[in-house]
């Protein structure tokens, strides 16, 4: 009854565990029991019979007989002979071989080259790109598959076809990993591709895992679909600024556009005073409530795949300020214009002073003048008061001489 149950046992064992492909070669699952069967042994007790195994756990040969000591967390006898490992791992890879006599004599010999296998994740892409650039090198994504045992390879698809690399068009960078505990790999594959110009505008991209061992099923990623991008030679870069000149008052708002044609739009960078400004890349640059920090020359710069750094004419940003005497312009482009300024203010107040030193004297001269015309009418004046004062008073001293008797 007991014999009755192991041997059911190891049937069921042998189905879940190891797969039996030959007389010599066998395959089993890393973790799942594995049985392997000694031919021509008896297959009831007793047995003459002699287990013998090189594998990575031992230096060199182990013997293991049913009357032996059990190597039970690694393998042990069956009571009809066959050797049972209960969980197999990588240092189970090896040679095992069994002799066996039987009843009346006769031995027979079984080899078996046992190696082990672990199937992997599903492979994924991870950063994958969401366009390509046609006529230049581009990153289409990581491939990347852990796992697995053995190491196994990782190919690239186009369409459903493998894509072979050649160091040009089509380029993979390849990396294998070790885990330090478990012995299992983890595999990266980067592929990179040069679309030619004028080719197909969408194409799909898979990756898939492909086994170390025979006979074991590829498993595939999902598959990413890009656009490709027929790349425009650039034309010059234009810098608009508004408002036309920029030149504001102060607090005022000045908008600078970065304007290309080129597909897809390049990394627009700012440019001011000759320095980078420390900015996320962006087509257009906004300067609100602009104040002395904020006047200087400005340009941009258009950063393409496909071509090289291309910079716009520069722009000046300026502050107009009005003073109580005039309006005057400052701006950083015009040292000149401040100079020019200065100076028309000192001839201003020059001149003025100079009017008013005219008035002055014109004024002063007036008062002389009337002051010498009074003097000679005052004169007149008394002249005649003396002339009457000093008449003679012999008329009326006749008048009285007339009328007397």
């Amino acid at each position: 009854m007991a014999a009755g149950a192991v041997v059911g046992a190891w049937m069921l064992v042998l189905s879940l565990g190891g797969t039996v492909t030959g007389d010599q070669n066998i395959t089993a699952r890393i973790g799942k029991p594995l049985v392997l069967n000694c031919k021509g042994a008896p297959k009831k007790p007793p047995q003459q019979l002699e287990w013998k195994l090189n594998t990575g756990r031992t230096e060199a040969w182990k013997v293991l007989s049913p009357q032996g000591d059990p190597w039970d967390s690694v393998a042990r006898v069956l009571p009809n002979g066959s050797l049972l490992l209960p969980a197999v791992g990588i240092q189970d890879e090896g040679t095992f071989r069994c002799r066996a006599t039987s009843r009346s004599g006769k031995e027979t010999k079984s080899n078996y080259r046992v190696r082990v296998y672990q199937i992997p994740g599903k492979p994924e892409i991870v950063d994958p790109a969401s366009e390509l650039m046609a006529g230049v090198p581009n990153k289409v994504g990581t491939c990347v598959s852990e796992g697995g045992y053995p190491a196994g390879t990782l190919n690239w698809l186009l369409d459903g076809k493998t894509l072979i690399p050649d160091g040009k068009g089509v380029s993979v960078k390849e990396e294998t990993k070790r885990h330090p505990k478990t012995g299992l790999f983890t595999l990266h594959s980067e592929l990179m591709v040069t679309p030619a110009r004028g080719g197909a505008l969408h194409p799909t991209f898979s990756c898939s895992f492909t086994p170390g061992l025979p006979r074991r099923r590829a498993l595939h990623t999902a598959p990413i679909q890009l656009r490709v991008w027929n790349a425009v030679p650039l034309k010059e870069v234009q810098l608009v600024v508004e408002p036309e000149g920029g030149a504001v008052a102060p607090g005022g708002t000045v908008t600078l556009t970065c304007e290309t044609p080129a597909q897809p739009p390049p990394q627009i960078h700012w440019i001011k005073d000759g320095r980078p400004l420390p900015l996320p890349p962006g087509p257009m640059l906004l300067l609100p409530e602009v104040g002395p920090e904020d006047q200087g020359t400005y340009s941009c710069v258009a950063t393409h795949p496909s071509h090289g750094p291309q910079e716009s004419r520069a722009v000046s940003v300026s502050i107009i300020e009005t003073g109580e005497e005039g309006t005057t312009a400052g701006s950083v482009e015009g040292p000149g214009l401040e100079t020019l300024a200065l100076t028309l203010g000192i001839l201003g107040g020059l001149g003025t002073v100079a009017l008013l030193i005219g008035v002055i004297v014109w004024h002063r001269r007036r008062q002389r003048k009337g002051q010498e015309r009074k003097v000679p009418e005052n004169q007149e004046e008394e002249e005649e008061e003396r002339a009457e004062l000093n008449q003679p008073e012999e008329p009326e001293a006749a008048e009285s001489s007339t009328g007397g008797p």
